[in-house]
C-alpha cells in the first residue's frame, strides 16, 4: 500500500535537479495570494507566479499558497520569482520527505506532515513552507484546503494576524498542521475502543488481523510527527533572525501541542501492543478450556472403556467358576451399567470440587 506519492530521481539525475513524473491522480494547480497589512487585506485566486511577485515589492506581508501538483515550468517560475534554493524546489515536487528545517541565505525552508484518516488508515501529507522576512511560500499537494481558518482569520477586522509580521503567520500555519494530529489520534481511539470490545465478546481471526493494521499505522504516523518536534524546537532555539520574541511563546505553545499529540500517540501504540498480549492470551485460555473439557471427558471415559473391555472379552462362563460368572447373572449387564453411572458420576463430583471444569 503507498501512503505517500514518492517521485524518485532517476539515477544519476544531478542533486537540485527537478524531475516532474507524470501520474493520473495529479491536483489541479491553484495559486492563491493573501496581501495585508494591518488595515487591508487582498486575496487573489487562481493567479501566475509572475503575477505575484510584484506584490513582493509592497510595504505588506505577502502570502503565496501553492494548492496541488506543481509542474516542473511552475516550480521554475516560482523559485525565479522568489529566489527559491534549486534543492528546495526538488523536496517539494519530490513529496514525501522527513519533517525538516533548513537555512537559505535569507529564506528558511521548513518541510511538515499533516496527518489524515481515510478508511481507518492514516495518511501523512507534506507541506512545505519557504519563509523570509516579508512574505511566506505554502506548498500543498491535496484539494483539500488546510489553511482555510486561517484566510477567515485574516480576513476578520481586528485580527490580530494582520497587526503581526510574516513569523507570526508561519506560527499560525505550523500550528493548523500540528493540531491534526488530534483528530487523527481520537480516530485511533475509538477504533481501539472497538477492538477491545471484539475481543472481549470473543476471538474472530480478523480481530488480529485489525491489531496489525493498526500497530502498522501508529508506528507510521510516529516516524512522519516524531521530527516535527524538533522543527519547532529549531526556531524556538533563536537561531534565526527571521523569528522574533514575541512569537515565541505562540510557538512554545505549538511545541507543547508536538509533545501531547506524541504523548497520545506513544500511549495508544502501548495499548495496541497490551491489546495484542491480550488477545493472544484470550485465544490461548480459550484453547486451554477446549483442552480441559476434553481431558475430563477422555478421563471420565478411560475407565468406563477398562469395564467394557474386560467384559467384552469371550470367555467360556462354562468352563469354570472363575471363568466370567458374571455373565449368567440375569441382572448383571444392569449392574454393569449402573456401576459405570456411579464411576462417570463420582468423577465428576471429583473434578467438580477440584475446580478442574
Amino acid at each position: 500500500m503507498a501512503y505517500f506519492d514518492k517521485r524518485y530521481h532517476p539515477p544519476g539525475t544531478p542533486p537540485g535537479t527537478l524531475t516532474e513524473v507524470s501520474t493520473s491522480a495529479e491536483k489541479p494547480l491553484k495559486i492563491r495570494l493573501v496581501d495585508y497589512r494591518a488595515d487591508e487585506i487582498t486575496i487573489r485566486d487562481d493567479l501566475t507566479a509572475g503575477e505575484c511577485s510584484p506584490y513582493l515589492q509592497r510595504d505588506s506581508i505577502t502570502w503565496v499558497h501553492v494548492q496541488g501538483h506543481p509542474t516542473e515550468a511552475v516550480l521554475d517560475e516560482l523559485g525565479a520569482a522568489f529566489n527559491l534554493h534549486p534543492l528546495a524546489m526538488e523536496d517539494i515536487l519530490n513529496t514525501g520527505q522527513r519533517p525538516k528545517i533548513e537555512p537559505f541565505e535569507d529564506q528558511l525552508f521548513i518541510v511538515m506532515g499533516l496527518p489524515s484518516m481515510d478508511n481507518d488508515l492514516v495518511e501523512v501529507r507534506q507541506v512545505s513552507f519557504f519563509f523570509s522576512k516579508n512574505f511566506l511560500m505554502s506548498f500543498y499537494q491535496e484539494e483539500f484546503e488546510p489553511f482555510e481558518p486561517v484566510v477567515k482569520r485574516l480576513q476578520s477586522d481586528g485580527s490580530r494576524l494582520r497587526s503581526r509580521d510574516a513569523d507570526f503567520l508561519l506560527y499560525s500555519l505550523l500550528d493548523i498542521v500540528v493540531d491534526r494530529g488530534f483528530p487523527v489520534l481520537e480516530s485511533f481511539g475509538m477504533q481501539l475502543e472497538e477492538l477491545e470490545e471484539e475481543i472481549l465478546g470473543g476471538n474472530r481471526s480478523e480481530t488480529l488481523e485489525k491489531i496489525h493494521i493498526m500497530k502498522r499505522e501508529l508506528i507510521l504516523l510516529r516516524r512522519m510527527l516524531w521530527p516535527q518536534r524538533e522543527v519547532i524546537n529549531q526556531l524556538l532555539r533563536g537561531d534565526h533572525d527571521l523569528v522574533h520574541e514575541n512569537t515565541m511563546v505562540f510557538l512554545r505553545d505549538c511545541y507543547d501541542h508536538s509533545i501531547q499529540v506524541m504523548d497520545l500517540l506513544e500511549t495508544y501504540r502501548d495499548m495496541t501492543t497490551s491489546m495484542l498480549d491480550i488477545y493472544l492470551s484470550s485465544v490461548s485460555n480459550h484453547m486451554n478450556d477446549i483442552m480441559r473439557v476434553l481431558t475430563v471427558i477422555a478421563t471420565i471415559f478411560i475407565p468406563l472403556t477398562f469395564i467394557v473391555g474386560v467384559y467384552g472379552m469371550n470367555f467360556d462362563p462354562g468352563a469354570g467358576p472363575w471363568s466370567m460368572p458374571e455373565l449368567r447373572w440375569p441382572y448383571g449387564y444392569l449392574l454393569v451399567w449402573l456401576l459405570m453411572i456411579a464411576i462417570a458420576g463420582v468423577m465428576l463430583a471429583f473434578f467438580r470440587r477440584r475446580r478442574w471444569f
